[in-house]
């Protein structure tokens, strides 16, 4: 029988030390003088083992399960729960949690918020409480490739890959400042398997187009999501850059957004050519949140900008499935189109703000092929117009 708080409390000192068992090799041990002590016993290759979980009152029954319980996980994974604790308080400086917390208040300024706030919680979620405690130089491939195969098999293959290349990170700035010799992630290449490209629904069919156009500027929602719906084809930037929008990048007289490096995927300065129809965007939404520091702010009083489910959400209501049409789906049909239309390959992909893979021509003035840039943006606009108005 497992024990209760009851027999816990009523647990009284005897002539010698006796034990008071619960469940999965937890027990209470009870001395003469009173004291309580939870121990756990098990087997670490082939050894019979003891971990001390508190004494009670400090620790309650509850706790010393959830105790237990993790120190059960650990040794799942093939860890001794003791050394795992003793490595905790040995190496606290050089654990992997101390180097990867290090390591992502030095470089989370120069990241998006939102690709930091995904970050710290990969570490937080699906690292830390594994081998966070570990020290750094100690952890070994097949531990780390637990930890990735735990991610895995709760369906999350992609997010299994993120949390590989955030360890390797963390290991390869630990080899920087003296911490460990080398990342165990470089052994577990090929570990897991390999995950599907993912291809943003989209709608090239110019007929197509012209209605999805006219459907936007049907919508019945709010204001702010209409503005942001009729912008996204004229702009085709990122969803978040989108929602990110901030009216201090926004030059109307000179028809330009720019956004800082910081807000990019590819961490460059980027220039968005505005159309007259884009600029009259701006302008119908401006006496609503010019006022504010973003473009499309959140309709809850929190100081940030809509949700990045926003646009998506309001396409469904329009009847577009996801299979049909997504916010990043706007990239790939100005892409399809532009390139089909006879424009250089070079500005539409400066455009889209995509790297060359050749790293000479990667590092390219954000300004460059601006005046054609300028052109194609008025161009485009102006064909989608012409979409919007023809009908069958």
């Amino acid at each position: 029988m497992p024990l209760t708080n009851l027999k816990v409390t009523k647990a009284k000192p005897k002539e010698k030390p006796y034990k008071l068992a619960d469940e999965r090799g937890m027990y209470l041990l009870v001395h003469p003088k009173g004291g309580k002590w939870w121990r756990l016993d098990y087997r670490f290759q082939g050894k019979r083992k003891t971990l001390s979980l508190g004494t009670v009152p400090d620790v309650c029954l509850k706790d010393a399960r959830k105790k237990r319980d993790d120190a059960r996980s650990i040794l799942e994974d093939g860890v001794d729960p003791s050394y795992y604790r003793a490595s905790a308080k040995a190496f606290g400086e050089d654990s992997f949690e101390a180097v990867a917390r290090e390591w992502y208040e030095k470089f989370q300024r120069q990241w998006a918020p939102s690709h930091a706030v995904k970050t710290l919680g990969r570490l937080e979620k699906d690292l830390l409480p594994w081998v966070g405690s570990r020290p750094i130089d100690a952890i070994e491939p097949p531990e780390l490739l637990r930890v990735f195969r735990r991610v895995e098999n709760r369906g999350a293959l992609e997010t299994a890959h993120r949390i590989q290349q955030i360890s390797s990170r963390v290991f390869r700035y630990g080899v920087a400042t003296g911490r460990c010799v080398r990342d165990p992630t470089t052994d577990l290449r090929g570990a897991l398997p390999p995950t599907q490209s993912i291809h943003f629904a989209t709608i090239t069919d110019p007929k197509e187009i012209g209605g999805l156009l006219r459907a936007i500027d049907g919508f019945q929602g709010s204001l702010m999501t209409r503005c942001a719906l009729q912008l996204a084809p004229l702009v085709f930037v990122r969803p978040g850059e989108l929602r990110h929008a901030e009216w201090a990048e926004i030059q109307l007289d000179s028809a330009e957004w720019r956004i800082p490096a910081a807000k990019m995927k590819m961490k460059r300065d980027h220039i968005v050519p505005l159309s007259t129809q884009a600029v009259t965007i701006f302008e119908e939404i401006q006496p609503l949140t010019g006022n504010g520091r973003y473009v499309f702010p959140s309709s809850l009083p929190t100081g940030r900008p809509m949700s990045e489910n926003t646009v998506n959400a309001a396409l469904r209501r329009l009847g577009y499935t996801k299979e049909e049409m997504t916010g990043h789906g706007f990239r790939s049909m100005a892409s399809t189109l532009l390139n089909e239309s006879g424009w250089t390959p070079d500005a539409i992909e400066r455009q889209l703000a995509h790297v060359e893979g050749n790293s000479v021509r990667a590092a390219y003035n954000y300004a460059e092929h601006l005046e054609e840039r300028r052109r194609m943006m008025q161009w485009w606009a102006d064909y989608l117009d012409t979409l919007r108005s023809e009908r069958d």
